[in-house]
């Protein structure tokens, strides 16, 4: 328990900090400092990930990988195939996305009766 002074300095500090000026937030009507905009784009360079095209949208020809990996969102059910045994299947000019989409909806578990709801969210990944 602080004491009668302690209690004294610390309401003085506290009352010198309200009647300091302090940095004003703008309001919605106010432009955004420039510091706020470059946070921004800093922060969705950051994003972005690595540069090129994603893993789902390349075809099969182009990926590097041995093993691919597609899996569910939904059920988490997850489905791998060597890439030498989709070339095989599927052709090696066709996309990844497609080929992992048609895998996890050979074998889709959730099946509703309504086209927008039925089949599995992919998640495409290589190994």
């Amino acid at each position: 328990m602080p004491t009668p002074k302690q209690t004294e300095k610390l309401a003085a500090a506290a009352a010198a900090g309200r009647n300091a000026p302090t940095a004003s937030t703008p309001g919605p009507a106010e432009a955004m400092p420039a510091e706020y905009w470059q946070a921004v784009l800093d922060d969705a360079a950051t994003d972005a990930g690595p540069p090129g095209p994603s893993i789902r949208m390349q075809r099969l020809s182009d990926i590097q990988r041995h093993v691919l990996r597609v899996s569910c969102r939904r059920c988490q059910r997850t489905v791998e195939i060597q890439k030498a045994d989709a070339v095989r299947f599927y052709g090696a000019q066709t996309v990844w996305k497609d080929v992992g989409k048609r895998m996890l909806d050979d074998t889709c578990q959730q099946r509703t009766g309504r086209y927008e709801e039925d089949g599995c969210w992919p998640s495409y990944d290589a190994s």
